[in-house]
């Protein structure tokens, strides 16, 4: 029987509206939201509350720079410790972080869910399975301006301007990049079920061969 130490550190990677977030959800609802310590990326972009709503819009969201990605690494490497975090919670209405935060208890997998995640490589070195989860472009605008219009209070015109100016740039220059340390790559995500299940079942195998550290 195999085994491996708990908890399992589980990374989601891919361009913004490739499913990334449904695999995730799809993975929660599989194995058991008791189960897992779930940290999306976007949780941890900075705080910009010293800015104009105004200046808020022209940031890159999709650089590197716009997220806390050591705050994250801590959070990770304390989790994995056997302690709670307190992750960040991000107001995509407003453009920063909101005072609140949200507690997050250990559990048996760590699963972290970002466009940018294989991009780190000190946050990369910290997975134990990375998946990256890729789509046709076109898919991914169409999910993009249906999410933002409905989810976030955005116009038709500001997706576009924005995945024209920062989003398809930045996806060329750093995500489309790291889908080469991926593990595995899914195509189309949570709606790719015979890949899901396939990971599923991995998860299964790992968590029922392992020991906690």
């Amino acid at each position: 029987m195999e085994i491996t130490t708990l908890p399992l550190v589980v990374g989601i990677a891919g361009g913004s509206g490739s499913g990334k977030t449904t695999l995730a959800e799809a993975i929660l609802d599989e194995i058991g939201r008791e189960r897992i310590a779930f940290l999306p990326h976007d949780a941890y972009y900075r705080d910009q509350s010293h800015l104009t709503l105004e200046e808020r819009l022209r940031v890159n969201y999709d650089h590197p720079d716009a997220l806390e990605t050591d705050l994250l690494i801590q959070h990770i490497e304390a989790l994995h410790r056997g302690e709670a975090i307190e992750r960040p919670v991000y107001d995509f209405k407003l453009n920063t972080r909101s005072p609140e935060t949200r507690c997050v208890e250990p559990r048996q997998i760590i699963l972290v869910e970002g466009i940018l995640l294989f991009y780190e490589p000190q946050l990369r070195k910290l997975f134990d399975m990375k998946l990256f989860v890729d789509a046709d472009p076109d898919i991914c605008f169409i999910r993009r301006l249906m999410r933002d219009i409905q989810e976030r209070g955005r116009t038709v015109e500001s997706v576009i301007t924005q995945y024209l100016g920062t989003v398809r740039p930045s996806y060329i220059e750093f995500v489309e990049p790291s889908k080469r340390f991926a593990d595995v790559i899914i195509p189309e995500g949570g709606m790719n079920n015979v890949a899901l299940q396939m990971v599923i079942a991995r998860l299964r195998g790992l968590l029922d061969g392992a020991v906690f550290n």
